[in-house]
């Protein structure tokens, strides 16, 4: 498969995502990979760290099963 086949699969599969945790944890992923930033300072860590934090209380996260489903469902 060649990158655009790749590029218009993912776009795809991205269109019919519903949680709103994962979308946030791949765009990261995609921010972090474009960047190519490797290393942050303590400053960006720590806000990270609380941006996660109150994420968390206001229930925006996933449990680790139900990511686990999530990650299986893929392979279908």
């Amino acid at each position: 498969m060649d990158i655009h086949s790749e590029k218009a699969l993912l776009i795809k599969e991205i269109e019919q995502l519903e949680d709103i945790s994962l979308l946030r944890v791949l765009k990261s992923m995609l921010h972090y990979g474009l960047k190519n930033e490797g290393r942050i300072s303590i400053e960006q860590y720590n806000k990270e760290l609380e941006e996660a934090d109150a994420e968390i209380e206001k229930g925006e996260f996933i449990a680790h099963e139900e990511a686990m489903k999530e990650i299986r469902s893929w392979r279908e």
